[in-house]
């Protein structure tokens, strides 16, 4: 390939090089060593090595071309080639097109200006594709090269970036370099005649780690089909690790969860991935998380600066992020204070304070925030003022105190603020009300105890929203998060958790949405209507809300719209306790957008066939409880155990195991800090009861000693009646378990694991999300091969080896082909037995390497028949114990069942007519032929003459199973 004109000293350069071919302004040469017998001896090894690891194509590739100026010892190189054919080939290009127009120049210099320059229009002509988005298109150019000549990997194989590290093998590490590409993680490395070579596939990977220990200071741990490598002494290990998670989350998106990968039109096209791509995607995905914003959000531009906080007068230090549709900040820790400015709320951009460089935004709220320090903040306003079509404020000088305090929105303007969103002439379908407020409305006159605590809560929220503010645009700090702890006020709830979980962006960005949504979804019957007909009453039974029409209907109506909406997740067991909780707190439209940010965002991959999401958090769960409560896991001999006795507590936060009165306050934190809020809890509720579960001999005695603690739990300063109260009820019965407050409890989960950061939990998550998958790839691996091994007479370890390379044949035509029927048919949540099938080319691939007739000369018609035959459903797919069987009577079976196997090849409807379309090739088949011939129909006739056949042959013979009805014969899963 050509490459951008680079000096090299000749008299260096002839101890490396043998020169091959030269004229009067090009040489090319040939590396010292290659090609020659023995390796070039002594010279070639050192050569060898000194190529695996420097960083230049120019020294690694075995050939190069330079451009030499006459009378003058400096060269330049212009191009390098993994062959002999390619370096001739530029060769003859330059003799043919360059060399002639060479003659007409009066100068050295002239020449070798010219030279240069074509030669940079033709890197600049092919790289017009790829290599553009990347940050150094000629140091990359030559890492693909290197790439390209080590692993031999097909053409569409993309590399996004690649890094010089050791690679420990046993105590020795191997210098060379790691290639990170969109399907593989693969290494090389040539040190004195010694060569490694390493290729993994991404979805191979169980465990992907970073760790440290006495020999290496940090590394990357990477686990696959058991085994263990480690990578170490990397120049940005942070960088390279990121990556590395990013690639391996994509590979598993991509070949175990179509629909959430089909719906990514950045990931959808492998070409498009690239390193600075993957870079700001993991922006970006941290970006909307943290502050809950919808997942399109993209981080455009993050600027540091201060932000003037009036109630406490002073200036925080922190980071502004903005995106296409919202302004954010964040102090340098995170949680000292935050703000989340929608643009739609924006009324004007000003430059404040010119002399410290300030930005001040003023909102329809009349809330004004200054910004100082701001990098560039002339540009920046310029951009805002585009963004968000406002102009300066029409107060030019705003008082920044007076405006967050006095002029913020009052709680009754933002409560009908929301409850004009999306709501149109559908009232009469749409429950306008919280259920909590038609069946517990309060008495304002007669206020006991309980309520007058519940007002002071309202009191103190008050105070709160005029001090920073009230609705979307309030600032977050410390405080507001010490007042969730305590408990949210009945009345304000619903209004909170809408705007904590970022449910309030999404309802106000789709105005009718929901409305809509239930017209459509309305009288439709699905699977999910019929088992949410059958879970409708089951959702809080005791609760006198749930005991109507009116809260069943609005139940109904809530996860009915969500299921249409989101057809892959549909309906899951454990939403409905869930919405039965929004829905007594929030009005149906703002339940309807809280599940959906729960179910999308928060609590991602949960509420599945697989629960995937679930069972990430409950290793991270295990994983927190290995490093804050040792004792407890050295006494637990099978860590699983926590596993299935928290898997309700994450699916329904708390819900289904505390008293209702007691869980809305775990609800309450969830919501202001997510997933890491209900680890916090589930690890102080084990801290709790560590003596007693110490002591405990099996897992029932311990989820006894847990079942009793919930019990215990109470809110004291619930304001709800007793009839509705479920811990009132067993307040009477006698307990050895002292009753546990849940606003302490909470209280002291912040106290103990409060240090648990969110960057932590989601790194964490990513880490467990790579061993859960394959764990689950494991379990259907072993269903499979216990149900095919019924049926065939390979050995057990025979079988597994075909499953595997079967399973990796199907995934071999996802990673380069982004169309590919297969990868659209895979569908995780179908039988064991038909999540992997492969098409008739993927099965004339395996047949050319496992039949023992692939030595015929019309061995690709024979494949064809084969593949038709088994394919009696005509969906041009077959699944395992389809291949198994027909390789088992080819292997096994007897001479009797070959025969018939060979008879049934040569009539319909697996016979077909096979001619290929170009003669020259004889029997074999394109791939093109070959799903042509595969998809034909078969005539009406075939039957009978299938029948007249038998009636002829002489011999009764006995039809194996996949020969009489493959796919009736498999067993489906219950």
């Amino acid at each position: 390939m050509w490459l951008k004109p680079e000096e090299v000293l000749l008299k260096n350069a002839l101890k490396l090089w043998v020169l091959e071919r030269s004229n009067q302004y090009f040489v090319l040469q040939r590396r010292r060593g290659y090609g020659e017998e023995g390796g070039g001896g002594l010279a070639g090894l050192l050569v060898g090595t000194l190529d695996a690891v420097l960083d230049s194509t120019s020294k690694v590739a075995p050939f190069r071309i330079l451009h030499q100026t006459p009378d003058s010892q400096v060269y330049w190189s212009i191009a390098c080639g993994a062959s002999r054919e390619e370096i001739t080939e530029h060769w003859d290009w330059l003799e043919h097109n360059v060399m002639k127009t060479l003659s007409v120049f009066d100068s050295n210099e002239d020449i070798t200006s010219f030279v240069q320059g074509k030669i940079r229009g033709l890197i600049a002509e092919e790289g017009k594709g790829s290599f553009v988005k990347e940050e150094d298109p000629e140091k990359f150019r030559e890492g693909l090269m290197k790439f390209e000549k080590c692993f031999g990997l097909p053409e569409q194989e993309k590399l996004v970036t690649y890094y010089s590290c050791s690679y420990w093998k046993g105590r020795v590490p191997c210098q060379g370099w790691l290639y990170l590409s969109t399907n593989f993680l693969s290494f090389y490395s040539f040190l004195l005649g010694a060569e490694i070579k390493l290729i993994i596939s991404w979805d191979e990977i169980s465990k992907l780690e970073k760790t440290s220990n006495v020999i290496l200071t940090e590394s990357i741990h990477v686990c696959s089909h058991g085994e263990d490598h480690y990578f170490s002494m990397f120049l940005h290990i942070n960088e390279t690790f990121l990556l590395m998670e990013q690639l391996a989350n994509y590979a598993v998106r991509r070949l175990f969860d179509k629909e959430t990968f089909e719906n990514d039109l950045v990931l959808h096209d492998p070409l498009q991935i690239t390193k600075r791509g993957l870079e700001s995607r993991a922006h970006s995905e941290q970006f909307s998380a943290f502050f809950r914003l919808p997942k399109e959000e993209t981080l455009k531009e993050v600027h540091e600066c201060f932000l003037w906080v009036p109630f406490s007068h002073f200036n925080i230090h922190g980071k502004m992020c903005i995106s296409e549709n919202y302004i954010c900040f964040a102090s340098q820790d995170g949680s000292l204070c935050s703000v989340i400015i929608p643009l739609r709320e924006v009324v004007g951009v000003d430059k404040a304070d010119p002399a410290n460089r300030g930005v001040s935004i003023s909102t329809k709220g009349k809330t004004a925030f200054r910004f100082t320090e701001v990098r560039d903040f002339e540009q920046l306003v310029a951009k805002l003022r585009i963004k968000c079509g406002a102009t300066s404020s029409p107060q030019r000088i705003i008082n920044t105190e007076v405006a967050a305090s006095s002029d913020s929105d009052s709680p009754m303007d933002f409560d009908e603020g929301r409850s004009k969103m999306g709501q149109r002439d559908n009232s009469k379908t749409v429950s306008t009300e919280a259920l909590m407020t038609v069946y517990h409305p309060q008495d304002a006159e007669n206020l006991d105890s309980k309520m007058l605590k519940e007002k002071m809560k309202e009191q103190s929220w008050n105070i709160l929203f005029v001090e920073r503010g009230h609705g979307v645009s309030m600032f977050r700090t410390k405080k507001t998060r010490d007042l969730v702890v305590r408990g949210i006020p009945e009345t304000l709830r619903g209004e909170l958790w809408l705007l904590f979980s970022g449910a309030v962006n999404d309802m106000a960005s789709n105005p009718g949405y929901y409305t809509e949504l239930v017209e459509k979804s309305l009288g439709t019957c699905t699977l999910a209507t019929d088992e949410i007909e059958r879970d409708l009453r089951r959702s809080l039974p005791e609760h006198p809300a749930f005991q109507s029409d009116t809260g069943i209907s609005a139940l109904r109506r809530v996860l009915t719209a969500y299921a249409y909406r989101n057809p892959q997740i549909g309906y899951c067991q454990a939403m409905n306790i869930l919405t039965s909780v929004l829905l007594l707190y929030a009005k149906e439209e703002e339940a309807f957008w809280l599940l959906v940010a729960v179910c999308e965002r928060m609590l991602p991959d949960y509420f599945n066939r697989r629960i995937i999401g679930a069972l990430v958090d409950q290793a991270v769960f295990e994983e927190l409880i290995r490093v804050h409560l040792p004792q407890l896991t050295d006494h637990m001999t099978d860590m699983t155990f926590f596993s299935s006795v928290s898997l309700s507590w994450f699916l329904t936060l708390f819900i289904s195991v505390l008293p209702i009165e007691s869980a809305v306050n775990v609800v309450d934190c969830f919501f202001y800090d997510g997933i890491k809020a209900i680890l916090q809890l589930g690890l102080t509720v084990l801290d709790y009861n560590i003596e007693k579960l110490l002591t405990c001999k099996d897992d029932a005695e311990a989820v006894t000693v847990l079942n009793r603690f919930f019990d215990s739990v109470t809110n004291k300063d619930s304001p709800l009646p007793p009839t509705v109260q479920q811990g009132s009820n067993l307040s009477n019965t006698k307990s050895d378990h002292p009753k546990v407050d849940i606003t302490d409890l909470i209280r002291e989960s912040n106290e103990r694991y409060g240090d648990i950061r969110y960057e932590d939990v989601e790194s964490m998550r990513c880490r467990n999300r790579l061993y859960v998958i394959q764990a689950l790839e494991a379990t259907t691996k072993q269903n499979v091969l216990r149900v095919v091994s019924q049926d065939v007479k390979f050995s057990p370890s025979d079988l597994e080896e075909l499953y595997e390379l079967f399973k990796k044949e199907h995934f071999l035509s996802c990673y380069w082909n982004v169309n590919s029927p297969v990868l659209q048919h895979h569908d995780a949540s179908l039988p064991y037995l038909d999540q992997y099938r492969i098409d008739c080319q993927q099965f004339r691939v395996l047949c050319h390497l496992l039949s023992p007739w692939s030595h015929c000369a019309n061995r690709d018609s024979l494949a064809l028949w084969t593949f038709r035959l088994m394919d009696e459903n005509s969906d041009c797919l077959i699944n395992f114990k389809q291949f198994a069987c027909v390789l088992d009577i080819m292997y096994n079976g007897s001479f009797t069942e070959k025969l018939k196997l060979l008879f049934k090849l040569h009539i319909p409807p697996a016979f077909t007519e096979v001619e290929s379309l170009s003669p020259s090739k004889g029997d074999d088949l394109s791939k093109e032929e070959l799903i042509h011939f595969s998809q034909l129909s078969v005539s009406s006739t075939a039957d009978s003459l299938e029948s007249d056949a038998l009636k002829s042959s002489p011999e009764k013979v006995t039809v194996h199973p996949v020969l009489k009805n493959p796919v009736q014969s498999i067993p489906r899963r219950p």
